[in-house]
């Protein structure tokens, strides 16, 4: 064959079989964002179906598998924004990898919910509105609905943006919204909504202010000694002992109510308990570790690995036993207002409905979860194990005070608020190292401002979007619960 003759037919073939190769690559590139919205609307259809299989034919029947689709989707976006925070400083400090996060975080999320849920759940989110304000149940129905509605919509609006808010809030606005809708602003409890929005303040400032404490005395008592793992052998279990005292303590003021009724001094002598067995456990366990690391900070990160990992786990099981009672609370009045014509303060939450959002967390935070843990696990701060325990022991701890005070505090911005207290301490550490070091401070005073901000440790520009996603949460979710009220009101009332 000369060069003008016709072309080998297995080059032609080779020219045909890339051009489908790179159709399909095309292809899979274009539906790749597609997979995980089209696998999410699957699992609210199936709660949907579930639901109309479950109740039949009745009056309130299409009502139900709506509300239970709506739930559905409000499980996905808990999973998606609120998980974030208890996995995000563990992924960050490089203790877990994405993929472990979100499996350890899908098993514990469920299990506490399922385990350990409450059974029993304020529907009007903590007495917000008064039940008896509404006309009839359908109005109240339409109220929780569109509480329901609002709040999921809000928690996806600001995992989209990238800021970590609460769910439990967003549920509150959207309560109060729909309620003020329905009945006007008589109908809510006022002094209820004056203690959540001192939450937004106490939440931060205490999980923060916890959080740098455990630093300074980690640096302190552990990274400034002169022989560090010998330091570490007599600290690590110390500190493991207090975080599984405090989760014990938690778990048992939470999750054992569906047992025995526990009030907050036995919950701490369990916790108590459980924190020095976790303590003498610990003890042979770090010293075998330990044998062979050299003097320096690099080896404590591995010290501190493996009890990151851990409460990591038990901050997703507390926040499946508490917070998911709590998001799914508005459909469990739906249904026990269709099922019984009526509606109560309290109710009962139906096994089929904690699956829902047991299940939904699972799926949200496979599918959207990452880019929230990136946001929280190092995008605020650079953290590793050390500072990262720092926050899990935070966030166990501001819980049981807050419990113990009868404070209405928030996981979402305990957890958050401890990882900026971490980075506001190291810049204060730093600046105060730099104050006392005469060599350092003529260096850094040659540096200019702009170069000065850059070295910040905190990203002033996340602290700024997360504060103001926290602060308009409330308002926001309820004037979205208030219209969405107003139009289900005046379409199907």
């Amino acid at each position: 064959m000369n060069e003008t003759g016709p072309r080998p037919p297995y080059k032609t073939l080779d020219r045909d079989l890339d051009r489908f190769s790179q159709l399909e690559a095309a292809t899979a590139y274009v539906a790749r964002p597609l997979v995980a919205p089209g696998i999410a609307l699957a699992f609210i259809l199936i709660a949907g179906l579930a639901a109309a299989v479950l109740f039949g034919n009745g009056s309130f029947n299409m009502i139900i598998v709506a509300a239970a689709a709506c739930g559905a989707y409000m499980a996905i976006n808990i999973g998606a924004n609120d998980v974030a925070n208890n996995m995000g400083p563990a992924v960050g400090a490089e203790a877990l990898t994405m993929g472990g996060a979100i499996a350890i975080a899908a098993v514990f999320e469920s299990a506490g919910a399922l385990l350990a849920g409450g059974d029993v759940v304020s529907t009007i989110s903590k007495g917000i509105i008064d039940p008896s304000g509404m006309s009839e149940a359908s109005v109240f129905i339409w109220a929780m609905m569109a509480a329901l509605i609002s709040s999921a919509l809000w928690v996806n609006l600001a995992t989209w943006v990238g800021a970590p808010v609460s769910t439990t809030h967003s549920v509150v606005g959207g309560v109060m919204g729909a309620g003020i809708a329905a009945a006007g602003f008589t109908a809510v409890n006022w002094a209820t909504m004056s203690k959540i929005a001192a939450s937004w303040v106490i939440s931060p400032v205490l999980g923060g202010v916890i959080a740098a404490l455990f630093l300074a005395l980690i640096k302190s008592r552990i990274v400034y000694q002169e022989d560090k793992i010998a330091a570490a052998r007599k600290w690590v279990p110390i500190l493991v002992g207090i975080m599984t005292a405090a989760f014990g303590a938690y778990l048992a003021l939470k999750g054992l109510k569906k047992i025995i009724k526990i009030d907050i001094q036995t919950a701490l002598l369990i916790g108590l308990a459980i924190g020095v067995l976790s303590w003498l456990i610990t003890i042979p366990l770090i010293k075998k570790q330990a044998e062979g690391l050299e003097n320096r900070n690099k080896s404590l990160k591995v010290l501190f690995g493996i009890p990151l990992v851990i409460s990591a786990a038990l901050l997703s099981f507390a926040h499946g036993a508490n917070d998911v009672a709590n998001a799914v609370g508005p459909l469990a009045a739906i249904v026990h207002t269709a099922e019984y014509g009526d509606f109560a303060a309290k109710v009962s939450i139906p096994t089929w409905v904690m699956i829902i959002g047991a299940f939904g967390i699972s799926f949200g935070l496979f599918l959207f979860g990452p880019k929230l843990i990136r946001m929280v696990g190092s995008q605020i701060t650079k953290l590793n194990p050390m500072r990262a325990y720092c926050v899990a022991l935070s966030a166990a701890i501001t819980v049981i005070v807050a419990s113990w005070l009868g404070l209405p505090v928030s996981s979402t911005h305990i957890a958050v608020g401890a990882v900026f207290g971490v980075g506001f301490f190291r810049e204060w550490h730093m600046e105060r190292r730099i104050q006392k070091n005469l060599s350092v401070r003529k260096e850094y005073k040659r540096v200019g401002p702009e170069e000065r901000r850059r070295r910040k440790l905190v990203r002033r520009s996340h602290f700024m979007t997360i504060a103001a996603a926290w602060v308009i949460t409330v308002p926001a979710a309820a004037l979205m619960s208030g219209v969405i009220f107003l139009i289900l009101n005046a379409v199907v009332g």
